[in-house]
């Protein structure tokens, strides 16, 4: 069998309140992404700061993983703040990693709209 490796991947991490892993994970699937990994994390910050303003800050966190390819990047990255509402204060943080390569089963007919994407992109 022949490897097929993608190098055109991201991978988004978000770090957000706990509870929050389903939801952020559920948007990401909503804007085309296959999957996503959620851990169980331990947060530290400006924790002090923030409970002064009256923001509850959680230390138990979750972590959502998505890899998926640069070309959805931008709509799989807004969708999970706007549901994560990472804007409010103390809801999380998101940031994205690029992959040097990766590997896993591809459906034929997404390999073959990709065969036919990178033809596309050639001409």
């Amino acid at each position: 069998h022949n490897i097929i490796q993608l190098t055109d991947v991201r991978i988004i991490t978000c770090i957000e309140q706990r509870g929050l892993g389903d939801i952020n994970a559920h948007a990401a699937q909503e804007a085309g992404a296959q999957g996503a990994t959620i851990s169980k994390a331990k947060g530290s910050g400006d924790t002090e700061r923030l409970a002064i303003q009256g923001d509850a800050i959680e230390e138990e966190k979750e972590l959502d993983n998505i890899v998926d390819s640069s070309e959805q990047l931008d709509k799989l990255f807004n969708n999970i703040y706007l549901a994560g509402k990472l804007d409010t204060p103390g809801m999380g943080f998101m940031y994205v990693t690029p992959l040097e390569k990766a590997a896993t089963y591809i459906p034929e007919e997404l390999l073959e709209r990709l065969k036919k994407k990178n033809c596309e992109d050639d001409t």
